[in-house]
């Protein structure tokens, strides 16, 4: 029996967009603004067995109709009639099946192949052929969901003060696929990052936020399969709304909340790492699965000259069009989705300067997107960190967002590992970026938390591998080592990468820790990237996004003893920030706050920043809550003694563990940084 005659087709409404559950059917609706005709395709449990069905009406650009007696669980996929005509920016093809833009569940995986190309290949001009080759039974099928409200008991958001911020970028399968304290059926799943022990291992390092790497479904291409690898990190999206089918052991949407419940129970907020600024589909020789057959036109960036190409700001081929409205409402949709049906506490942006160039493809402070963002009442209250440049002309706009958004700092990055490469000439920068950068964020009314200070970060070396290697290695990867940052500012420490060398394993961790103690101790949001704290090695492999293996996962069972000794120090200096909280406040520090000192203890002049300097010190006194605080850095390989200001003071804080004071002299070791507190006279 087929489903027209069990299911009844009534003329539904155009709004809300996508496929939603009101209890006794199905309404769909599913914008294009130069389809001719859409087709609801209707599958059986295994995903076979299509039955089409036109949606029958047409209202504001929306094609739309109601299905009385569909259940949650159907299986559902859309075909859209209209020109295939690239060379004026159309690729409609109603032979290839299409996820909906607005899906919040897919089933199956994404098997890349020549069916869900809209052309036939061949030759550099294919793509302005056609192809009638059904690609079905390659393409995920959306599932109707009942998003009834979930149960998040006495759970609330922590709602966490962004001065008092200390964040932890993870991946869910890399934390928990080889973690013991995660039942292996759970390993890589919500599920499995919801349990106690992984839990507790972060409340143990004192993180107020995780930052998860993409969780929306994504997808590999054919390009990483001929090499038998994988899109790891998940920055190729093909469905915003939907989480990774992988990540969810249940299949159910539930696990996602049941995680976020968990993370909020024990006053930990969940960020999400979302990618709005390309999709999946690549550029005009790419695959045919969702926005493209729905309305290419409209949510891709096109040349204006030649609308059959793409402009393309992101490297990925092709770039969302977040200019148009319609792109912009399923953007800013999704946002709010995650926001208020998942109770997620903040976004982090990929390449965010994409999503505001305006029509003429330029970066604007006013553009559409995040004029929008700032008066949505839902988003404009959550955490919103913007990774600030992408690879299209004018992409580099640290500093250039609005107030309210903060920032990733790469400016803070790369100083701080100059200075603990001993490299010429950056103490004064290294001073700013340490105490917030105010030269980059102190105007319109912007905070030190604006900027979000790292040394590294899912892109590029681990801290353990940036002590121990001078060249990346990623020959894994099957690029011939070509990909990744070839400008990593690291140094092996005196032996290309593994080593049973006392010494040089010595000088390894006592900078690793050096350059963790000035990220957590710094002025603005540390973030940290997950598995630094116990000196995760990817073997030099500075670009693990393809590596769904011992790169990338977290190996809890084989912790060095750097790793372990590191993991110790990590404990207590969040211990001790957390403790002293108030000195990491929202204001900059002034030159009354903030007096930075030379080795003799007489203030730093102007002329005291020039020339090669590699030890600094400062001391900090911007609250009437903590007694001062005196901050060494000595990025040099000898000792060296340091006069304090006057006052008693005792050691808090040293990455060596040798350092001593007396008199007033602080032995500072190389390669170390020490923090002394003043002690307050009774």
């Amino acid at each position: 029996m087929s489903i027209k005659t069990e299911l009844e087709v009534l003329p539904g409404l155009p709004y809300p967009l996508g496929a939603n559950f009101d209890g006794n059917g199905v309404n769909f609706a599913v914008f294009s603004a130069h389809a001719d005709r859409v087709q609801l395709c209707l599958f059986n449990q295994n995903g076979h067995g299509e039955t089409h069905i036109d949606l029958p009406k047409y209202t504001d650009e929306v094609f739309h109709g109601y299905i009385k007696g569909l259940k949650p669980g159907q299986l559902y996929g859309y075909r859209v009639y209209g020109p295939y005509d690239p060379e004026k920016g159309h690729r409609f093809n109603p032979h290839k099946l299409l996820i909906d833009p607005y899906a919040r569940m897919l089933t199956g995986p994404v098997i890349s192949h020549n069916s869900m190309l809209g052309y036939r290949p061949g030759s550099p001009q294919a793509d302005l052929s056609f192809s009638r080759t059904n690609s079905a039974p390659y393409v995920p099928k959306c599932v109707v969901v009942d998003d009834a409200d979930f149960d998040w008991g006495d759970a609330k958001q922590p709602k966490t003060p962004w001065s008092e911020e200390v964040i932890y970028e993870t991946h869910v399968k890399s934390f928990t696929a080889l973690n013991p304290d995660v039942d292996k059926a759970l390993r890589g799943t919500c599920a499995g990052m919801s349990t106690p022990g992984v839990i507790n291992y972060l409340k143990s390092l004192h993180i107020s936020s995780v930052e998860l790497l993409p969780t929306a479904a994504f997808m590999t291409n054919g390009f990483l399969l001929d090499k038998n690898l994988t899109n790891y990190w998940g920055y190729d999206p093909i469905a915003f709304m939907a989480p990774h089918a992988p990540y969810l052991s249940s299949h159910r949407l539930a696990e996602l909340k049941q995680m976020v419940r968990v993370f909020h129970e024990a006053g930990i907020e969940v960020i999400l790492d979302v990618v709005y600024n390309h999709t999946g589909e690549g550029n005009h020789m790419g695959q045919t699965l969702c926005y493209r057959g729905i309305d290419n036109a409209v949510y891709y960036r096109l040349n204006k000259e030649n609308p059959r190409y793409y402009d393309d700001t992101t490297g990925c081929g092709n770039s969302f069009n977040l200019d148009h409205p319609r792109a912009l409402q399923l953007v800013m949709d999704s946002l709010r989705y995650w926001a208020e049906k998942v109770q997620i506490d903040g976004f982090r942006f990929d390449l965010a300067t994409t999503l505001a160039r305006d029509d003429n493809n330029q970066y604007t402070i006013n553009s559409d997107f995040l004029a929008t963002v700032q008066q949505d009442p839902t988003l404009q209250r959550l955490k919103l960190i913007a990774e600030p440049w992408d690879l299209g002309w004018g992409g580099y706009q640290v500093g250039s967002f609005r107030p309210g958004w903060a920032e990733w700092n790469d400016k803070f990055r790369d100083v701080v590992r100059r200075f603990w490469k001993g490299d010429f000439g950056q103490a004064a920068e290294f001073a700013s970026r340490w105490t917030g950068s105010s030269d980059v964020y102190d105007n319109r009314g912007r905070k030190p938390w604006e900027s979000v200070n790292f040394v590294t970060a899912h892109d590029g070396f681990t801290l353990w591998d940036l002590v121990s290697y001078n060249q990346k290695h990623n020959e894994a990867n099957g690029e011939e080592n070509r990909d990744g940052n070839d400008h990593n500012h690291s140094w092996n420490s005196g032996v290309e990468g593994d080593t049973d060398d006392d010494a040089v394993l010595r000088l390894r961790l006592a900078r690793a820790k050096a350059m963790m103690a000035t990220l957590l101790l710094s002025f603005g949001t540390p973030m940290l990237r997950g598995g630094d704290e116990v000196c995760q090695t990817a073997q030099g492999n500075n670009n693990t996004y393809a590596q769904d293996n011992a790169y990338s996962w977290l190996d809890w069972t084989r912790v060095s003893p750097a790793g372990e000794s590191m993991y110790v120090f990590v404990e207590k200096i969040m211990s001790f920030r957390r403790q002293y909280a108030s000195v990491w406040n929202d204001d900059f520090l002034t030159s009354d706050t903030c007096v930075w000192f030379r080795p003799d203890g007489q203030p730093m002049q102007d002329t005291d920043w020039e020339g090669y300097v590699r030890a600094l010190s400062c001391r900090i006194s911007n609250t009437d809550t903590v007694p001062p605080m005196f901050f060494a850095f000595n990025a040099t390989e000898t000792a060296m003694d340091w006069h304090l200001p006057s006052g008693q003071w005792h050691i808090a804080l040293d990455t060596s563990d040798i350092a001593t004071q007396a008199d007033r002299i602080l032995k500072l070791p190389a390669w170390s940084v020490v923090v002394l507190v003043q002690e307050v006279q009774s």
